[in-house]
């Protein structure tokens, strides 16, 4: 009788130890997840001169999480993240234009809305030129125009 207690005992002890390391680990999870990540965007982020922007494709720029471009003298800082589900839009130098790769939607140079399932254009960010540098607010962002409203730019894509 007394070894079924300390089996008991045994298997008692064994299962709160496990809730214990379960509850440790969901605790170091969540509290990993609540910290900042490092180099996250959310404020102003010194680039480049606005002459070394290109007007006829655009420059990405990791730390403000987007591209730059130029459009009849007057900067576009363009967030990268599609309006439709959140992926990353890359530049295609072989069409002239943005394709998001998770669902087929397609923008022009300065992020206007061509076709797929994006509700709008691309967004963008407020910014400043500041002793010649352009100077993005990553935490002010400007929503694209609706899917459907005509492009300001007539830059049809150059190839596939």
């Amino acid at each position: 009788m007394s070894e079924d207690l300390e089996r008991r005992k045994f298997l008692s002890r064994l299962w709160k130890g496990g809730i214990a390391v379960m509850a440790g680990a969901a605790a170091w999870t969540s509290w990993d997840f609540l910290q900042p990540v490092a180099g996250q965007a959310g404020g102003p982020v010194t680039t480049v001169a606005p002459d070394v922007i290109p007007t006829d494709s655009v420059l990405e720029v990791d730390p403000m999480r987007g591209y730059l471009t130029e459009v009849n003298g007057e900067v576009v800082p363009l967030y990268w993240k599609c309006p439709h589900l959140g992926c990353k839009v890359p530049w295609c130098e072989s069409s002239g234009q943005f394709e998001c790769p998770c669902h087929g939607s397609v923008f022009n140079r300065i992020g206007e809305y061509r076709r797929g399932p994006a509700p709008r254009g691309m967004d963008k960010y407020e910014f400043e030129i500041i002793d010649g540098v352009v100077v993005p607010d990553t935490s002010k962002i400007i929503r694209g125009a609706p899917a459907g409203t005509p492009e300001t730019i007539d830059e049809p894509p150059k190839g596939p």
